[in-house]
């Protein structure tokens, strides 16, 4: 069976609300249309992945059990919405804040590439067919290192970044949406264009379905 392809999606001001560094679980809030943009992954067979740089942990403002807490209520909030992720990836490190373990030059702290790479390793995934969601033009450099297009949201800190700093990202984006929704929709016609015919048909013969989320 062929790889799938997936989205990667930024957890803070992509997938849910920028509220700072949440350091309790009812500080997480969806953002609205999140849960629709997850469940219509989910219904297209594409994997469906958080990837978020949780710095907080190395500084010392909130626990991995906190952490833990609070990637519970989202994991919980989506399925009550009738939608999942496949998989939820995190870089808990800094380079130069905290203390060892995580004060570390690691290799998974966005933009670098580990988060993605581990996903496509555990998850069988394409990475050439893959798309990375953020709204940051820092989310947007991992994408070409994997061999990935970028979309930039203008939920979070995506609209500021557009209008007034677009004149200094390094990666420019494949496509600017309004929110995750948006930006699934975009990344599912693309689909339909490569491909042809009706997408679901073309994921349920070539990708297969969807498994179960592992959260790492």
């Amino acid at each position: 069976m062929a790889r799938r392809p997936a989205v990667f999606i930024d957890r803070d001001g992509t997938l849910t609300e920028e509220v700072g560094y949440v350091n309790h679980p009812n500080r997480l809030r969806l953002l609205p249309r999140s849960a629709a943009a997850v469940r219509r992954l989910n219904e297209a067979g594409i994997a469906a992945v958080v990837a978020t740089n949780q710095a907080g942990i190395a500084r010392g403002y909130f626990s991995e059990d906190l952490m833990h807490a609070v990637h519970e209520r989202l994991v919980e909030s989506l399925k009550d919405a009738g939608a999942h992720l496949d998989g939820l990836y995190v870089c808990p490190h800094h380079p130069t804040e905290g203390a060892p373990p995580f004060r570390a030059d690691c290799d998974c702290r966005k933009p670098k590439p580990g988060l993605l790479l581990r996903a496509a390793r555990d998850l069988d995934l394409d990475l050439g067919d893959s798309t990375m969601v953020g709204d940051k033009a820092s989310d947007l450099l991992v994408a070409p290192a994997v061999g990935a297009r970028a979309v930039l949201v203008l939920t979070g800190y995506g609209r500021g970044e557009w209008e007034y700093r677009r004149e200094n990202f390094s990666v420019a984006p494949d496509h600017v949406a309004a929110d995750l929704l948006d930006a699934v929709d975009w990344v599912i016609g693309g689909m339909r264009t490569r491909v042809g015919g009706d997408m679901r048909t073309r994921v349920e013969g070539v990708w297969g379905e969807p498994k179960g989320p592992p959260i790492r």
